[in-house]
């Protein structure tokens, strides 16, 4: 298992630099603004949803919260999505469907996330409704209708067939991927 860390030929260094110079290029200032940010993944005109997703993901990114992204930010993120760790990533999941900080994940955050995922994936097996019924039957151990985030680790690590729902679902490098690919528009 250890050999899997990070090894040097896993084609993230040239992706990394990829990603330093089109941030150098669209951001001189080292200071990425929302809209800066979806101008750089090309981004603009997206529906609400999608509107609403990219602005969280955003907010996510900007960790000291001061409205812009940084490079160092920027890159502690694509990081994240590049090589983070699976534990790293569920606790990044966590926090992007916390809508309202209060850290606890409500039945109606987590649709509203799911909902806007599901309009820029596009394709799905199951409703957003079905989707969110199912991770809470499997997760919420005492049933009070909220995820804890560790409620939120705990039950996604144990059950594989999950773990590999949110992580296709949520991949942001996936999201990214169909965002840039325009395939929004074809839902």
């Amino acid at each position: 298992m250890g050999a899997q860390e990070s090894l040097p030929g896993d084609g993230s260094a040239p992706e990394m630099h990829h990603y330093y110079s089109k941030f150098m290029r669209e951001c001189p200032s080292g200071q990425l603004s929302l809209h800066e940010f979806k101008k750089l993944l090309g981004l603009q005109g997206l529906d609400p949803q999608g509107d609403l997703y990219i602005k969280r993901v955003f907010d996510i990114f900007d960790l000291n919260q001061d409205g812009f992204i940084d490079f160092l930010e920027f890159i502690a993120a694509i990081n994240l999505v590049i090589r983070g760790k699976i534990d790293q990533k569920l606790k990044w999941y966590f926090k992007l469907y916390d809508a309202d900080g209060n850290g606890c994940i409500d039945k109606k955050e987590l649709l509203s996330i799911f909902t806007a995922i599901q309009a820029i994936n596009g394709h799905t097996n199951m409703s957003a409704e079905e989707f969110t019924s199912m991770i809470f039957q499997k997760i919420d151990v005492n049933n009070d209708g909220e995820l804890t985030l560790e409620e939120f680790i705990n039950g996604v690590e144990r059950d594989e067939d999950l773990m590999e729902l949110i992580t296709k679902s949520f991949d942001l490098s996936n999201v990214l991927k169909v965002i840039q690919s325009g395939r929004r528009h074809s839902i």
